[in-house]
């Protein structure tokens, strides 16, 4: 058995690497009182039962909703948590100027089970897609959402998450990875408007596809998937879209498609940027420890993905 303290170092070396890779990387009820406008302004943490393991998520409600609002899921990226993406992208922001829900959930274990990565969710074979399903059921139980305007974004890990569920579930009306690729069957999929962003200096989940640097301290955690325009591409076959039109505007390159029903299918490509949320705050203890870049400011990625959604819903 292990000593106190190596315990107690253990989980000190959670946290550090929580703090330097948190940027990277079946049905449920809700363990609280469901009731209409029950989700009280401001932060608040709630748990869920799903697959037989409790599981927790973040919510953030702006001041004055009163009617069905949007709700933004954002999963945070591997070895990071709900909490650690709410501080880092400004969504609470975003959504008290939009007028809309965010949800925060908690992968199990700091990873999502996103097809063929990551962590302790992939080898368990985690199911993601039921929780994160279950996590928007509950929300509704406590105040009204708009079913039509309900999206998920994430980062790197939580945007290979975010594909799946645009692969595997018809509950999003558009869907926002960043930093990540695609790592399941997206055969079945169902329409929905995309916006990819991604840095062309990526190497964690390099931007040409193929095998990226390892995630973790150990070696461990290594993505090896589909480039962004070949993910860019399956998303415009599945939502039927004519050829993309591309701009580029200082270091940011967007390539738009128009779409059957009105839908778009969007990559933006932020040159020399590394595996970062553009215009997060930084972590210079990730830049040390991880040899993260800064992010990128060449782009605010919460305020256009907000934009994206905003113009497309289910």
């Amino acid at each position: 058995m292990r000593s106190r303290r190596a315990r107690a170092i253990s989980a000190c070396l959670v946290v550090i690497l929580a703090n330097v890779l948190g940027g990277c990387l079946g049905g449920g009820h809700a363990l609280g009182t469901p009731g209409s406008q029950s989700i009280p302004v401001g932060q608040s943490t709630q748990n869920i039962e799903s697959g037989g393991v409790s599981r927790t998520f973040h919510l953030y409600r702006p001041q004055g909703l009163t009617d069905a609002a949007p709700l933004v899921v954002m999963l945070h990226g591997g070895f990071g948590t709900g909490g650690q993406a709410e501080r880092a992208y400004h969504w609470d922001a975003e959504a008290e100027r939009g007028h809309f829900l965010v949800a925060y959930p908690d992968g199990l274990n700091r990873a999502w089970n996103a097809g063929t990565c990551c962590g302790e969710p992939q080898r368990v074979d985690a199911d993601d897609v039921g929780f994160i399903t279950a996590m928007v059921g509950a929300i509704e139980q406590q105040m009204p959402i708009d079913r039509a305007r309900v999206y998920v974004t994430g980062m790197s890990n939580g945007a290979m998450m975010a594909l799946k569920l645009g692969c595997q579930s018809d509950l999003f009306g558009a869907i926002a990875p960043v930093a990540g690729t695609l790592l399941t069957d997206c055969s079945q999929a169902r329409r929905a408007s995309v916006l990819q962003i991604h840095g062309t200096a990526d190497d964690r989940v390099p931007y040409n596809g193929g095998p990226g640097k390892a995630f973790s301290l150990n070696g461990t955690a290594r993505v090896d998937g589909p480039s962004a325009q070949s993910v860019n591409a399956t998303w415009r076959a599945i939502d039927a879209c004519g050829p993309p039109n591309s701009s580029t505007a200082g270091d940011v390159t967007t390539q738009i498609a128009g779409c059957a029903d009105g839908r778009t299918v969007e990559l933006i490509s932020v040159a020399d940027a590394g595996h970062q949320w553009p215009g997060g705050e930084p972590s210079p203890l990730a830049e040390k420890l991880a040899g993260l870049p800064a992010p990128s400011t060449a782009l605010d990625a919460t305020d256009t993905i907000w934009q994206f959604f905003a113009q497309n819903h289910r």
